[in-house]
């Protein structure tokens, strides 16, 4: 979080373990996730009269409960990240969805994944395009 915030633009090591030793594909689903919060951190809030909510903090009151307004339920997930992997449920709900820890949903999803992903094919002419580079790369070294 903290490279992100100083500007970093480059999110390294996912899916790595052992200093990038073994590479586990749980691991990277995992870190994806917590790549996307960092993404949704780091694109900051919005700071307006509507986001501050002010007009509603009047009609609403201090100290009185701003949970049932209709701005808070148009607007909380809007701020607050998302996730499939990290269960923010009680404990209770949690135990009745099965009880399974990260490592199992992440397991699941990545098996998920690299099961059923189809990934959009190249442009046509890629693949002349990347010999060309290559043909191009071999010559400036005087590799064959």
């Amino acid at each position: 979080m903290l490279p992100a915030l100083a500007g970093a633009n480059v999110i390294y090591g996912l899916g790595m373990l052992e200093l990038g030793i073994t590479f586990d594909f749980a691991q990277l689903v995992i870190d994806n996730e917590i790549a996307e919060m960092i993404k949704h951190v780091v694109k900051g809030i919005d700071v307006n009269d509507y986001t501050m909510a002010t007009n509603v903090i009047k009609e609403v009151g201090v100290g009185k409960e701003f949970v049932t307004n209709m701005h808070t339920f148009d607007n909380f997930r809007k701020v607050q990240s998302s996730t499939t992997l990290f269960d923010r449920r009680m404990r209770e709900g949690w135990e009745e969805m099965g009880g399974k820890d990260l490592l199992e949903r992440a397991t699941e999803k990545a098996k998920y994944i690299l099961e059923n992903h189809k990934p959009d094919p190249l442009p046509a002419g890629t693949d002349v395009l990347i010999d060309d580079i290559l043909a191009e790369a071999a010559e400036e070294e005087g590799v064959k």
